[in-house]
């Protein structure tokens, strides 16, 4: 991790330069001036930490003018005040000013990085604070991935040899197979947990908005750039940036990405001035990567970057053995959240649980328990299973396609309508159950859309998806809009 940057003015040569070797041998990037002018025109260049700024200057402006002109270019720089001819109005007018210390010459060394540690501290403990507000407002931050699974039970066995190295690593899954939870599990779990762990989903902005959460900007950068706004890049410095859909980037995104990722150094939008940071990045997506270079839509130089080491998450439907196990988990977490004994399930309900096939995967299940505790088992219940998973019935196969009811599976109810129901193919097994799946999204998008009255925004929100994903759904399945 880069160490933190200080500019030291002071007209005084010989404590300018005591200064700067005492931050250089503690790990620090010194930049040094003698006076204003030059304070500020090194403020300009480079992105600073923290500054010593001696009151009285030679050329005209004072100390206190530069602490101004500093907190105005660099509102979080930690300025310390430091004065040979100290009294109560310049004390007190550093403080008002922004300075979150005033020292006296002669200056004591070690007391004097301390208090640059303790300001240092007490900034990163802020900026946290201030993105963490949120996700602390939440019951939990899951980075347990649960599983019963041999085959996923590798898959983590993979990610704890690599994740307290400095590596990239892209995790591949369905929607909803918990590509978040193990890259939490790779962060919490790891060397960096003691940093931030920061996620953007890439499918949720356009490229402009994107662009401005991920490198932050400068106050006047565009229109509505009141106040410069810290990156997620920066903020996940020492810790872990999560991006999450990253086959949704457009490429011009994706171009300014691999440069951070190669060089790890970037600029905030409208700004000049190099930032370095050292932040691990976890990437994941539900796409073909390697389709979308042959197609044009994801640059290959920075798949290579992002994909140093690969974990695929199987669907649900592929570790049938973590259904009930994650269903007892969500039981227990929602029964606590709604201060509820937990809910005792039937055996005819958790054998249909087993035998759904859960296109939505773990967050579908998630969501299915959850309306369960809420609102009560019973109120699920139609003939043979919960009404939760009866879903709406597909509409009629494709030429070439049969529908049939599927034997009962092992241990459950033989289930003979509703997404239950499977497509019996002339082709390949792969195939119908991809038209299967195909039928019943189509016809799940069409319902939603039905219930909003066309409105994507809500329909979006009811699916669990980006506006994005249900616009590119809607057009491949040519539904009405």
């Amino acid at each position: 991790m880069r160490g933190p940057s200080i500019l030291i003015v002071d007209d005084e040569e010989g404590i300018r330069h005591g200064l700067e070797n005492l931050f250089r041998r503690e790990g620090f990037t010194v930049h040094s001036a003698a006076g204003y002018e030059a304070a500020a025109a090194a403020a300009a260049r480079h992105a600073l930490d923290v500054a010593l700024v001696d009151i009285r200057l030679k050329g005209g402006k004072s100390g206190l003018e530069l602490l101004k002109e500093l907190k105005r270019v660099e509102p979080d720089v930690v300025v310390i005040v430091i004065t040979g001819f100290g009294s109560i109005d310049t004390a007190v007018s550093s403080l008002k000013g922004g300075a979150a210390d005033y020292f006296l010459k002669p200056i004591d060394n070690t007391k004097l990085l301390d208090a640059v540690r303790k300001a240092l501290q007490m900034r990163a403990l802020a900026t946290e604070n201030r993105y963490l507000r949120d996700e602390l407002n939440r019951r939990s931050l899951p980075h347990h991935f649960l599983t019963a699974d041999p085959a996923v039970k590798e898959l983590i066995s993979t990610a704890d040899k690599v994740k307290d190295a400095p590596v990239t690593v892209l995790i591949t899954g369905e929607s909803g197979t918990g590509k978040e939870v193990l890259a939490r599990h790779i962060h919490y779990t790891g060397a960096r947990r003691d940093g931030t762990f920061v996620s953007i989903n890439c499918a949720a902005l356009s490229e402009s908005l994107l662009l401005s959460e991920l490198f932050g900007h400068e106050r006047g950068a565009f229109t509505g750039a009141v106040e410069r706004k810290r990156g997620k890049f920066e903020l996940a410095d020492g810790g872990t940036l999560f991006l999450d859909e990253i086959g949704d980037m457009s490429l011009e995104v994706q171009a300014k990405v691999l440069r951070v990722i190669e060089e790890s150094s970037f600029e905030r939008l409208g700004g000049t001035k190099c930032i370095t940071v050292d932040a691990r990045i976890i990437a994941a997506t539900n796409k073909d990567l390697a389709a979308n270079i042959r197609e044009g839509w994801f640059r290959e130089d920075l798949f290579y970057r992002i994909n140093v080491v690969s974990i695929h998450l199987p669907p649900l439907r592929e570790r049938r053995g973590d259904i009930l196990l994650l269903t007892d988990h969500f039981v227990e977490k929602y029964s606590e959240r709604y201060t509820r004994a937990p809910v005792r399930l039937s055996t005819e309900t958790r054998a249909a649980l087993q035998g759904w096939d859960w296109p939505g995967n773990v967050r579908e299940l998630e969501n299915t328990i959850n309306q369960i505790v809420l609102l009560g088992e019973k109120s699920f219940m139609a003939p043979g299973r919960p009404r939760a998973l009866r879903g709406p019935v597909p509409p009629a196969a494709p030429p070439g396609v049969v529908s049939v009811a599927p034997s009962a599976p092992e241990g459950g109810p033989a289930h003979a309508d509703g997404p239950a129901a499977v497509q019996h193919s002339r082709g390949s097994l792969k195939e119908a159950v991809g038209a299967a799946n195909e039928l019943y999204e189509s016809r799940l998008i069409a319902e939603s859309l039905a219930r909003n009255a066309g409105n994507k925004s809500r329909t979006a929100r009811e699916l669990a998806i980006t506006r994005k994903t249900l616009a590119r759904k809607i057009a491949k399945y040519g539904l009405s809009q």
